[in-house]
């Protein structure tokens, strides 16, 4: 009965069965000091940046404190705006606020629910500095139109892959190697993780420095390729040593999340392998489905499934999106999450009247998406979801 029911709920230690407790316990018997092998920050940014083949990778203690880092390391000031999709988490539009630009809503496309390069460019003012792109759900943006976008108009792109770890598009290019910077989250939820934490690649020197600066509260000692505060000794301990030369804030990822966070990059090829094997499996259950229709992967792209999103029409058969879902929980399977508001349909940004632009294509879509689960550890796991969503399909009389 306990195993079954394990298969049922999922055990979710079965994520930490790597070098998690090894590291960790490293750092616990270092005193949190560099061991032989230096700093775990150091050797996560070492691996991220081998991984993604970029020259500079700075870890931060969350995926949001990473975006509003590269935003105000790009220039992001009162009076700038920066063209973010509608069809996103509140954090991206956060991070906008928090530099005092404006955020600028682009319209999703209907089939990949992912930024409209059209009606992004359609959106560019005079005023516009960043393009703000997410790979939802881990699907893959289109970045040759987005880049020859941002090129026509000298503009930055910035590309936040929380959902998105080792995504490629149709020219094998990883995500969040493509624009200015590139942003991934380790909040719990996430393919890797380390219960909370973020981190940062780019290829320029001089802005590596200046994110590396602002997440580290502006220490004079920091570069581009080292986090490290204390250098010299005798300088640091010297009363005329100058410590600041820059504002910054205090986003810098302690050390226990980075050791786990490395033990999750070493096995990261098993995690995304799972997630997408559980979406191609959704994906092939509905091939002929009348109710819900996949997240189009376009040729040559590969999409990690963070999670499996599907457009549900169910309402044009005359069963709701809630009915949907309680029935499949009831055939076994965990819940449906629906997508999150739009940012400007959030209380706090309708309140403040925060950024602006129609997005019809995403109010569509916000209603009507259904984001099943990925997260299986085993075959066994992933069965039962299949099986409650072909349950769920034939009881609602759907083509399967």
């Amino acid at each position: 009965e306990n195993i079954f029911l394990l298969i049922i709920m999922g055990n979710p230690s079965w994520r930490f069965e790597g070098n998690e407790r090894k590291y960790i316990e490293e750092v616990l018997s270092s005193g949190f000091r560099a061991g032989a092998d230096g700093a775990f920050t150091t050797r996560l940014e070492a691996a991220f940046s081998q991984k993604y083949n970029v020259k500079y990778s700075i870890a931060f203690n969350s995926g949001t404190t990473t975006l509003h880092a590269i935003l105000l390391a790009l220039g992001c000031k009162k009076g700038d705006e920066v063209l973010t999709p509608a069809l996103t988490p509140l954090m991206c539009g956060l991070s906008t606020h928090y530099t005092g630009a404006i955020p600028v809503y682009v319209d999703s496309l209907p089939d990949t629910f992912l930024m409209d390069p059209n009606d992004l460019e359609s959106k560019i003012t005079s005023k516009s500095k960043v393009i703000f792109v997410t790979h939802m759900y881990g699907g893959v943006c289109d970045m040759d139109k987005i880049l020859q976008i941002a090129n026509k108009y000298n503009l930055y792109v910035l590309e936040d892959c929380a959902q998105c770890h080792l995504g490629k598009d149709n020219k094998g290019r990883l995500a969040g190697t493509c624009g200015d910077a590139g942003s991934w989250s380790f909040e719990n939820s996430k393919q890797l993780t380390c219960g909370d934490g973020g981190i940062v690649t780019c290829n320029n020197e001089k802005l590596a420095q200046s994110i590396r600066k602002i997440g580290g509260l502006g220490f004079k000692s920091l570069t581009a390729n080292s986090g490290r505060v204390r250098t010299d000794r005798d300088k640091l301990q010297n009363p005329n040593w100058d410590r600041f030369d820059a504002i910054g804030y205090n986003y810098r990822m302690n050390q226990l999340g980075a050791a786990v966070a490395l033990a999750q990059m070493e096995r990261s090829e098993l995690f995304i392998n799972l997630r997408r094997g559980m979406g191609k499996i959704y994906e092939s259950i509905l091939s002929k489905s009348e109710l819900l229709r996949p997240q189009y992967e376009p040729k040559g792209f590969y999409y990690t499934y963070y999670t499996f999103s599907a457009r549900f029409s169910g309402s044009e058969h005359q069963i709701s999106w809630e009915q949907f879902r309680k029935k499949y929980m009831e055939f076994g399977g965990d819940g449906i999450y629906a997508a999150s508001k739009l940012l400007f349909q959030e209380p706090i940004f309708k309140e403040m009247e925060i950024g602006y632009g129609d997005t019809p294509t995403s109010v569509s879509l916000q209603r009507s998406l259904m984001n099943f689960t990925t997260n299986q550890s085993c075959v066994e796991e992933q069965n039962v979801q299949r099986d409650a969503l072909i349950s769920t399909l034939e009881y609602f009389g759907d083509s399967i």
